[in-house]
């Protein structure tokens, strides 16, 4: 893991010099409080050694990476069939959090699994008694996805999520006109609040990486943790859709299947040969990341990871 010391450092002192072009997410009151100086990476090989540098070990809430784990969870529940007639696999080149295509095509369901209004739709899939049940699945499958059985929520980011996700309840509400969802409303959007505010560091989301890089096997234990036909579509859908309304560009500089979040990180899973995570608050227009792209770009290149 020499090799990959040094050039995960290089990489931070790369993103380092990116940082002051961006900002927190000031709309969800808990992650404006982060620093956006700090900058973390985590890269794991396919047998389970992590390399660090930065600010690695420093908590931050998933958002919308959580959308990866809710998706893989109803995939395996429910099947493709289910869960691609509520939901389609197309990119849109809208914001993450755009409404527009639902409000003008009537009864339409949204276009992609990593936009919100995808999300929340799959997450009406999740199935169990309760939801608190619902949510118990989804967060004791993101820790064994992790390797970490101490995840847990974040409640401080849950409440500012509830207060400021004015445009989510539209967009529930919306996909309840529609019929695109047939649970409550409340039920389906706490669901989804509650996994984008589990708490993760970058050596969580690595591990997850590197699941995802590996066909959905434990890098550690080897254990088949998620069905080969899954990974490959989910890591299609991040390819394709996982930056935002970025995707395109992103896949033609770093070119490796990816998912952010507006907490500031980035999951990476280059097929066969490893799992990155980088973490950086400062936020560019599309909601990325912009010390963790450069991060991300830097690391493609030098260690051959573009998949084109």
């Amino acid at each position: 893991m020499e090799k990959e010391g040094l050039l995960i450092n290089e990489a931070l002192r790369l993103g380092a010099q990116y940082t002051s072009r961006g900002k927190t997410a000031s709309y969800i009151g808990e992650l404006s409080k982060k620093d956006p100086s700090h900058l973390g990476l985590a890269l794991c090989t396919l047998d389970g050694q992590i390399a660090a540098a930065g600010y690695s070990e420093e908590k931050f809430t998933m958002q919308s990476i959580s959308k990866v784990v809710t998706l893989i969870a109803a995939l395996e529940q429910n099947g493709q069939e289910k869960i691609f007639s509520r939901v389609g696999m197309e990119p849109t080149g809208d914001a993450f959090n755009s409404m527009v295509r639902l409000d003008l095509l009537a009864g339409s369901r949204p276009f992609n699994p990593m936009i919100n209004a995808g999300a929340i739709a799959v997450a009406d899939c999740i199935q169990g008694g309760t939801v608190d049940e619902r949510i118990e699945l989804c967060l004791d499958f993101a820790r064994r996805l992790t390797n970490n059985p101490g995840l847990c929520i974040d409640r401080a980011v849950l409440a500012s999520e509830k207060a400021t996700g004015y445009k989510n309840r539209a967009i529930v509400n919306l996909l309840e006109s529609n019929g695109v969802v047939d649970g409550k409303p409340e039920e389906i959007l706490e669901l989804y609040f509650s996994m984008c505010s589990v708490s993760v560091d970058c050596r969580d989301l690595a591990f997850l990486a590197a699941v995802l890089a590996g066909g959905g096997r434990n890098p550690l234990t080897g254990e088949q943790l998620v069905k080969p036909q899954i990974v490959r579509l989910v890591r299609s859908l991040m390819t394709t859709c996982g930056m935002y309304d970025y995707s395109g560009q992103f896949a033609s500089t770093v070119g490796i299947p990816s998912k952010s979040g507006v907490g500031g990180g980035i999951i990476s899973a280059a097929a066969g040969k490893c799992g990155i995570a980088v973490y950086g608050p400062a936020l560019d227009e599309h909601g990325n990341s912009v010390g963790g792209l450069k991060m991300l770009e830097y690391l493609s290149e030098k260690m051959d990871l573009n998949m084109f």
